[in-house]
């Protein structure tokens, strides 16, 4: 169990499109179990969101808790492998398949790194899901109600995610920003282009709401974060017609949002805006996820001690990237995000460096002998 490309292989073998079910979750709880980790796996949700399988893993009983976090789904692959995606092969120093930095290199790491360390020293947690890539709604969520019925607190929580940009090390993330999705419906009232006076026009009210709302400043950042923003993502009305005034235009947004703000807030701001310009539409909001900041203390020092002793590296702390399941964790202990390379995570031909792999699990042993003194 010490051998992390062996595991990696294993891993990379199953397909385990997000929502991930069953093969992955069996290769991981054997790979666990004669580790001494006390293994629960349980289904989560139902269609069209679930199920959901996650995985609990516990080895230890008192001391300092420390916690790694995981995803074993990966998002589709798509055409154009060179081989097969879920049937790994190494091919130049690199190991490729779906998932290979994203994330089933780390898991295995920090599998790889449990098997080297006493199993005296402290408690261990692995908290995997299968529904990271997907709406994550029935997986980590799931896991950290699992873990308040059994009354599991993790003092530290490091997430696998691939944060290194160039070299492995060069990146790791205190923080995210937070994620708001909208969708705005603004009815009118449907009827033929020459006689405007019998219809309304439900277009130039949306117009002039996402006008609006183009031209608002949220913040210019802070120390730790970069400014927040709101895009426009789709405009859809949906007239095959050219002499017909449609009845309904609605239009999509995003907004990723620092932790000067919180999400339902930036859900009314929007709401208002629009209201002003059309006082009938609806305007729904969907909260991903808040924004987090773990501060730059002892975690994260003892994290780049780790990585500095293995590679003479000095990692940048960062907020920057799109959102991940710690925004979720954060809420229990101090969150940090660490892991390979993140060049070819979601691309045709994703691969991790073989070198890499083991160097990871150095790393990850070292920050956990730490976090558990």
């Amino acid at each position: 169990m010490s051998d992390v490309v062996a595991l990696t292989h294993a891993l990379l073998a199953c397909d385990s499109v997000t929502p991930a079910l069953g093969s992955v979750f069996d290769v991981a709880e054997a790979m666990l179990a004669p580790l001494g980790f006390h293994v629960e796996r349980f289904v989560a949700g139902e269609a069209p969101d679930g199920p959901v399988e996650n995985l609990l893993a516990v080895r230890g009983n008192g001391g300092r808790h420390f916690a790694f976090a995981g995803h074993l789904d990966v998002v589709p692959a798509g055409p154009g492998w060179t081989s097969g995606p879920f049937a790994p092969v190494e091919r130049d120093g690199l190991l490729f398949g779906r998932g290979a930095v994203d994330m089933k290199g780390a898991i295995a790491a920090f599998i790889a790194a449990a098997a080297t360390l006493p199993t005296d020293l402290g408690t261990i947690s692995l908290i995997l899901t299968g529904d990271e890539e997907g709406p994550a709604i029935h997986g980590t969520r799931a896991l950290i109600d699992r873990m308040a019925e059994r009354d599991l607190t993790p003092d530290l929580i490091l997430v696998g995610e691939p944060t290194s940009q160039a070299l492995l090390g060069d990146m790791i993330k205190i923080g995210r920003r937070g994620s708001v999705n909208l969708w705005i419906d603004v009815p009118g009232r449907q009827g033929h282009v020459a006689y405007p006076h019998l219809a309304d026009n439900p277009i130039p009210k949306l117009v002039a709401a996402l006008a609006a709302i183009e031209g608002v400043v949220l913040d210019h950042g802070n120390d730790w974060f970069q400014p927040s923003n709101i895009e426009v993502t789709d405009i859809t009305v949906g007239n095959p017609a050219t002499n017909v005034i449609p009845g309904h235009a609605q239009a999509r947004l995003s907004i990723r949002f620092n932790d000067l703000h919180r999400g339902d807030a930036l859900v009314e701001r929007v709401r208002d805006i629009v209201h002003a310009h059309a006082p009938d539409a609806v305007v729904t909001g969907r909260v991903s996820g808040e924004a987090f900041l773990t501060p730059p203390g002892d975690f994260s020092t003892l994290i780049a001690n780790a990585i500095r002793r293995h590679t003479g590296r000095t990692p940048e702390l960062s907020t920057t990237g799109g959102t991940s399941d710690a925004r979720f964790l954060s809420r229990l202990a101090p969150t940090v995000e660490f892991g390979l390379l993140n060049a070819t995570m979601h691309k045709v031909d994703e691969a991790v460096a073989i070198d890499d792999l083991r160097l990871l699990t150095a790393i990850y042993a070292d920050i956990a002998r730490a976090a558990l003194q």
